[in-house]
């Protein structure tokens, strides 16, 4: 890992919110930020209603930011991200909001009553990618996909895969997140480590330590980036 060496003169160039559901992936990303000035971790909690309540009650009260960052661990899907990988997300999606039809799934975008797919902060996020590829880690760019209910099995893989084309990982907050960050005009971004694979649960195969461990490497780089002129 590349170190970010504390210092009052180092500050981001924005004052930069972080959101992780857990105290483990907070810590994570602490311990990567190493004091970095201008970046602030707070809890998201589990679930994107949780997240978007805590986002905005975050960027209500202890604003301005300049960017909002959904960070933590979660599932890859096969093929894509594989345990110990790093996703970072060039979309944030929704992927089971909507409704049920008898042809099939239809998204709340199909149904004309809003979006489910949040755009990210391209040009950061391509400037992170290339930072993790220079630092040799294993990085991969495609849909974070946020789900109320956890995949546990090959069939809804398979169909999350199907509608929503190049996902790479899912999780539980990103579009709670970024449903708060849109509504004060800010940017953002979404990394997601990769514990285990998208499909059936087998924990004993999950690698979580694996995956803060790459959590803590990555917000080490994330800082280094922000901290960019």
């Amino acid at each position: 890992m590349r170190n970010i060496e504390p210092s009052h003169r180092q500050k981001a160039a924005k004052r930069v919110l972080v959101m992780t559901a857990v105290e483990a992936e907070r810590e994570a990303v602490l311990r990567g930020l190493r004091g970095a000035e201008g970046i602030e971790v707070m809890l998201a909690g589990i679930g994107a209603a949780s997240a978007a309540a805590r986002t905005a009650r975050a960027l209500a009260a202890c604003g301005p930011y300049g960017l909002v960052v959904s960070a933590g661990i979660g599932g890859g899907f096969a093929g894509k991200a594989e345990p110990g990988s790093i996703v970072v997300a060039d979309a944030i999606v929704a992927a089971d909001l909507g409704a049920e039809t008898a042809e099939g799934f239809s998204s709340l975008d199909e149904l004309g009553f809003g979006a489910t797919r949040v755009p990210v902060e391209a040009r950061l996020a391509d400037r992170l990618c290339g930072a993790l590829l220079e630092a040799g880690l294993p990085v991969w760019s495609g849909p974070v996909l946020t789900v109320t209910t956890v995949t546990g099995t090959a069939e809804t893989a398979a169909e999350l895969s199907a509608r929503v084309p190049g996902a790479a990982a899912e999780a539980m907050e990103g579009y709670g997140v970024a449903a708060a960050a849109a509504i004060f005009g800010l940017p953002m971004l979404e990394i997601r480590t990769i514990s285990n694979l998208v499909g059936p649960r087998d924990r004993s195969a999950w690698r979580i330590p694996d995956a803060l461990a790459a959590l803590e490497t990555a917000s080490s780089i994330l800082g280094e980036v922000l901290l960019q002129p």
